[in-house]
């Protein structure tokens, strides 16, 4: 009876034994599976990230730029500016002139000086610079007009980036009308936009046409830096109906007192004959100090005005 009882017991140990083995190697399958999973998960997230930034044409913008970006890429003969058009039998009125100072927002000194001239000009700043908050509230406070000065792709690209924000021609439609967005957003009370480089950009007339209803929709203008003769602004703006001009006179891209002056005089000229005209200048220590000077000569031969004021529909 005795010896039954003893095998009974075995058995039940040896059972007991098996049970518990089963139940852990369950536990250890369930334990590595729910392991391999979660490894699974993170290799397909690391290798989504890796081909993302491998493979993504869209440039990682930062969202602050304390260097100050390359000025325009000029091209190599100058363009020449609007035909004069002359209006015989018309009583003569002064001409209206917009003078833009572009990539304002990176040196506080001078675009405060700027601030103090006593003259209406339109400040125009690219994406992501440091000062695009504050200055733009100062001048606004002061009755200035905004601009966004739009970084396009150059010919000259990738050796030449036009910076952060910048418009590409890689770029699909969805990217390219994202990043305008972005850079529209970035510029607080923003009026119209200007190209900054785009010697490419501005040729292709189907991204033209995305950045344009754009800014249709936005009801936003749009002035051409004309950095190439082959540009294809005009008739993107004619089509869309955006308010749009062009310029007529870089004032400053050679960084002399006497050529800066003979710039503004040859502006005025245009404005002359065309009744209006636009020039575009830089935010330098050199160009605010001619400016200051030739300022009170200036007002007796044109209107300065806002670019707003020049910008009209293209029939």
């Amino acid at each position: 009876m005795a010896k039954r009882k003893k095998r009974r017991q075995k058995k039940l140990k040896r059972k007991s034994r098996k049970g518990g083995t089963l139940k852990t190697h369950l536990i250890r399958a369930f334990v590595g599976f729910g392991v391999l999973i979660i490894l699974v998960v993170i290799a397909g997230v690391f290798v989504h990230h890796i081909l993302l930034n491998k493979y993504t044409t869209e440039p990682v913008a930062k969202p602050r730029v304390t260097k100050p970006p390359r000025v325009e890429v000029y091209p190599k003969e100058e363009i020449p500016p609007r035909k004069p058009i002359s209006k015989p039998g018309l009583p003569k009125k002064l001409p209206k002139i917009a003078i833009i100072i572009d990539d304002i927002g990176y040196n506080k000194k001078v675009a405060e000086k700027f601030l103090t001239l006593d003259a209406v000009l339109t400040f125009s700043m690219l994406p992501h610079n440091p000062l695009q908050k504050s200055f733009a509230r100062a001048a606004l406070a002061k009755g200035y007009e905004i601009m966004l000065h739009l970084p396009m792709e150059p010919n000259e690209y990738p050796k030449i980036n036009p910076g952060p924000g910048a418009l590409l021609t890689s770029m699909p439609p969805d990217q390219l009308i994202r990043q305008l967005n972005k850079n529209l957003d970035a510029i607080p009370s923003v009026k119209g936009v200007n190209n900054h480089m785009g010697s490419k950009m501005t040729t292709v007339s189907t991204q033209l046409y995305q950045i344009f209803s754009i800014l249709k929709k936005r009801g936003l203008f749009f002035i051409d830096s004309r950095t190439t003769a082959d540009t294809l602004c005009k008739p993107a703006a004619r089509l869309l109906q955006v308010p749009f001009a062009q310029r007529d006179v870089f004032l400053d891209h050679i960084q002399e007192p006497d050529f800066i002056r003979k710039q503004i005089n040859r502006l005025v000229q245009i404005a002359d004959s065309n009744g209006e005209a636009i020039g575009i200048a830089h935010p330098s220590a050199l160009t605010y100090d001619v400016l200051r000077e030739v300022l009170p000569e200036l007002k007796k031969k044109a209107v300065l005005v806002p670019a707003s004021k020049i910008v009209h529909i293209v029939s």
